[in-house]
Formats: structure tokens, sequence, C-alpha cells
């Protein structure tokens, strides 16, 4: 064979590579979904009924710090809505902090990270557990608290913990959508944009309520293919527990590629 023909014949393979980067990028870029990554109790006691909603403070101190020297890009939660809703670019390496349920270890623990690294984060509350006497729920004065470092955002988790799909009545759904807002805004005094469904669960009906009540996003945690990666109505969430204390595997969960991977693992495993 002459050295052309071998030029030719390493060109086209050199084409073919380069060709195969181009379409791998593409597809991933198609596949790609911010993560938003969601807690619920940060707390250094292990709790065998609630284990995959625990994460350790010393865990969830590595994984902001790898966030921030990482220099990840963490967002509101608005304000990574509003750029899947207006579809523009999503900056490299977003990311979006979120909790569930509003415990008080919320404030122990996590709020002193969050401060630390200046990390701004979103805090979903259920109303009616503010203060609760078992003592294990955030106060007013701590979430008034939290929202005056600025760093901290409240949302709406609902006024009852029940979850939504549960509740036959509308007008009864409709009250813990429309009436833990009001709340919540009469007690901060500043307006409340989103909303977290209880334990994720949701329907057509009750997220057309979340958009009528006037709130301009809303989390779920993984409502799987059926709703789009770009629906701020039913933004999916990765679920974030000790497992990641692992960091490989916390890049992993913070990549944007895990939501594909869980929904194609899902996908196979229902096929069987």
């Amino acid at each position: 064979m002459s050295k052309r023909s071998k030029l030719k014949i390493l060109i086209g393979v050199f084409g073919i590579v380069i060709a195969s980067v181009f379409l791998l990028a593409d597809f991933l870029q198609h596949k790609y979904v911010v993560p938003i990554i969601m807690y619920h109790s940060i707390n250094p006691r292990s709790n065998p009924a609630m284990n995959r909603l625990i994460v350790s403070p010393q865990t969830f101190e590595r994984q902001m710090r790898f966030l921030k020297t990482h220099h990840y890009n963490v967002l509101p939660l608005e304000a990574a809505a509003k750029l899947i809703r207006d579809k523009k670019k999503m900056p490299p390496k977003t990311v979006v902090v979120t909790f569930d349920d509003g415990y008080k270890d919320n404030y122990i623990y996590a709020f002193p990270v969050l401060k630390k690294y200046n990390l701004p984060a979103k805090m979903f509350i259920i109303v009616n557990e503010v203060g609760r006497p078992q003592s294990d729920r955030l106060s007013w004065d701590e979430i008034k608290a939290m929202q005056k470092s600025g760093i901290i955002t409240f949302g709406s988790h609902t006024i009852g913990p029940e979850p939504l799909v549960n509740i036959k009545s509308k007008e009864k759904a409709r009250r813990q959508i429309f009436n833990s807002k009001k709340i919540l805004e009469e007690k901060l005094g500043r307006k409340v944009n989103a909303f977290s469904y209880p334990e994720g669960m949701f329907d057509a009906k009750i997220r057309q309520l979340v958009i009528e009540a006037g709130y301009i996003a809303a989390v779920a945690t993984n409502p799987g293919k059926r709703y789009p990666d770009d629906d701020v109505f039913a933004l999916k969430r990765v679920r974030i527990s000790e497992n990641a204390s692992n960091m490989f595997i916390f890049a992993i969960e913070t990549s944007g590629f895990y939501t594909f991977i869980k929904e194609q693992c899902k996908s196979r495993h229902e096929k069987k």
C-alpha cells in the first residue's frame, strides 16, 4: 500500500472519529437536564426509617465544598427555571440546591455551610409543621433569619404533608396550594414563587392549580419521560443521600446526565 493510500485511510479514520465526537456531544447536549439536587434532613444521627432522606453534616459540607472548589454555577431555583422557560443555554456545571419539609437541622447544620460557601438554596416549607411541638421542624424565627441572610429563599410544600394526589376534593387541593402561598407570603413579607409537590407526586389537574395560584416554577422528584425536561412546573430533581458521601457518585449525580441515565434504567426494568 502506497504512502498516499495510507494517508487517505488515516484521514478517513480521523474524520470518522471527529464526526463521532460531534455526534456524541450533540446527543449528550439534548439529554442534559440541569441537576436540581434535593435534600431533606442534614443530621449526624442515622434513622433506619428515613435513611434515604438523611445526609450527615460532614458529607453535606464535603458536597458543598466540592461544588465551590470545582466552580459549579449554583443558581437560585427561579433563575434556573427562567433559563429553562426562555429556552436559553444553561451555563456549564449549573446546579440548583433544594430542601424539602423544613427540618430544624437545616438551620443547625446546612445553613452555616451554605453561608460559608455563599451558595444559594431553596427550602420548601410545610406550613402547618412550622414550629410544631416535636421541635424537629423550623420555627418562623429561624426561617426569617435564613431569609434575611439572602442565601436562602423559601417555597411552599403545601399546608399539610398529605400528597395532593390523595386528596379527592379539588377544592381541598386548591386550598393546600393557594393558601400555603398566601400564608408564607404574609409571614415572610415577600413573594413565594416556587412550589414542591408533596412526595413529588402530582397529576395534570394539580399542575394546573399550581399555575393558577401564581407560582412560576414547581419541583417534583422524577416524574419520568411523560413530562418533558423543560417543563418548569414538573422540574425533575435528584435525591441526595448518604451514598453520595463518595464524591465520584456526587459528581455523577450533579453532572446533568444522571436523570437521563436513571430514566433509561427504569424504562429497561419496566420492559422486563
